[in-house]
């Protein structure tokens, strides 16, 4: 009976030494795998990216580019600067100028503002190859027709004897110089010359971010 119990207690004392022994050597690698993780964090990274199978994908489908031209937004390439004469009258079906009509003529000056509008520029239209870069620009278009007022004058004004002076006939005279300067614009080239100007901004641009052929379709 004795030397039952001393077997027994001889292998509850081996197996808690090996129980014992088990857990330190658990406990040391894992006071390694620590210590490594924190001396050579980049190391630990990728082994456990390995080991857990974890991968990483950066999407370069977008060129950077084009964030590059869409910060021009609206870009303002030419202005014309003009000056028109102007008239406008009113006339009676019956009477004539000197006793019913208002006539008034106004000498014009303004600015007409062409450009490229980038803003809804998509990946689409710019293609890379290596240092070559093609590009599809949008069509050029007016932004904008402005008369001067403090350089436009009433060269004359000539109202009847029976009437007052039309105090919409100015407004009118001054609408349709608007529209006579953007169409003496549109007649001189202003949106080709607005386009040339357009690629020849962005060539500077893109040449500066380091590509060496720049191309438009």
């Amino acid at each position: 009976m004795q030397d039952t119990e001393h077997r027994t207690n001889e292998v509850l004392n081996r197996t808690g030494t090996i129980v014992t022994l088990l857990l330190g050597i658990a406990l040391g690698a894992l006071g390694l795998m620590v210590m490594a993780r924190q001396a050579a964090p980049s190391f630990w990274n990728g082994w456990a990216g390995r080991m857990l199978g974890r991968g990483t994908t950066i999407d370069v489908s977008q060129p950077t580019v084009v964030n590059k031209i869409q910060q021009l937004q609206r870009l303002e390439t030419v202005v014309y600067t003009m000056d028109k004469v102007v008239s406008g009258q009113r006339e009676n079906a019956i009477l004539p100028d000197f006793l019913a009509g208002d006539r008034l003529l106004m000498v014009v000056h303004g600015e007409v503002v062409g450009g490229v509008d980038f803003s809804g520029l998509k990946s689409g239209d710019v293609a890379v190859e290596g240092k070559k870069i093609v590009l599809r620009l949008p069509t050029a278009q007016v932004f904008s027709t402005r008369i001067d007022n403090e350089r436009t004058k009433v060269y004359s004004r000539q109202t009847g004897l029976l009437v007052s002076v039309d105090p919409n006939l100015e407004t009118q005279v001054r609408q349709e110089a608007e529209r006579q300067l953007q169409q003496a614009a549109l007649l001189d080239g202003i949106l080709k010359t607005a386009n040339t100007n357009a690629r020849s901004t962005l060539t500077s641009l893109l040449q500066g971010l380091g590509f060496e052929r720049v191309e438009f379709e």
